[in-house]
């Protein structure tokens, strides 16, 4: 069996170049989450390295969260699970004190024109057309979280057509699913306001009460913004806790 070509930048070190090569199976769907990315052995017979240098491409991209290690089972293509940090900022539980997913309400999913700020997380033009969609986050038909919810057109436009009621209660394997498109990291701030009217009639609350928002930017494993989106909940169920070494 002939050695695959190690593609790349020459000037580039070699694991580097491996890294590039396996990242870019994962942009362009040959691996998908979930998958077991070929063992050191394999990689290293296929492009006739050294297995040191294909640690080190395999340990660079566990580093970035694209890949994870089970001992004994190999490494696998990370599957990311988003919901993991409303969890970490409110309870979710229902009355007898059970954790709970909160049920996913859409309540709009329009096209409209992107405003400037959105557009410059989402790196597209400012006036272009994208998708907007207004949610709800319920437990017992209680709402708990609001969110705000915009997508690049040109990504998403299958996602319009979908059935409201086929969409389900997480959104990005609906994405990858119907739009193609992966969500593998994203990037959250913080902050605190008081709550709009608009808020506080879909959280079912009094005009200027304290809520909590978290503003995310979800992107592709090559780093591109796939999702800007804005969540506000109610402050009394939220909490922050953290462990420092």
């Amino acid at each position: 069996m002939n050695a695959q070509p190690l593609s790349g930048d020459q000037r580039l070190p070699i694991y580097q170049r491996l890294a590039d090569i396996l990242r870019r199976d994962v942009t362009e769907g040959r691996l998908r989450p979930g998958d077991r990315v070929p063992s050191d052995n394999e990689l290293s017979h296929a492009y006739e390295l050294s297995p040191g240098t294909v640690r080190k491409a395999l340990d660079l991209l566990v580093q970035e969260d694209l890949f994870e290690r089970f001992h004994g089972r190999g490494t696998f293509v990370r599957r990311p699970s988003f919901d993991a940090s409303l969890f970490r900022f409110f309870r979710f539980r229902t009355p007898d004190g059970t954790k709970s997913v909160p049920e996913g309400r859409i309540l709009r999913r329009t096209r409209e024109k992107v405003p400037s700020y959105i557009a410059r997380q989402l790196k597209i033009p400012e006036g272009d057309a994208a998708i907007s969609m207004s949610r709800l986050r319920l437990i017992d038909d209680v709402p708990i979280v609001a969110e705000e919810i915009w997508l690049p057109l040109q990504r998403f436009e299958a996602f319009l057509d979908i059935l409201t009621e086929d969409v389900g209660n997480l959104l990005y394997p609906v994405y990858d699913e119907v739009c193609g498109q992966l969500i593998a990291k994203a990037e959250e701030s913080l902050t605190a306001e008081a709550a709009s009217a608009e808020t506080a009639r879909l959280l079912r609350i009094e005009t200027g009460s304290p809520v909590m928002m978290i503003d995310r930017l979800a992107k592709g494993y090559d780093g591109t913004p796939m999702e800007w989106r804005r969540s506000r909940g109610r402050a009394d169920l939220f909490h922050y806790h953290t462990e420092i070494r």
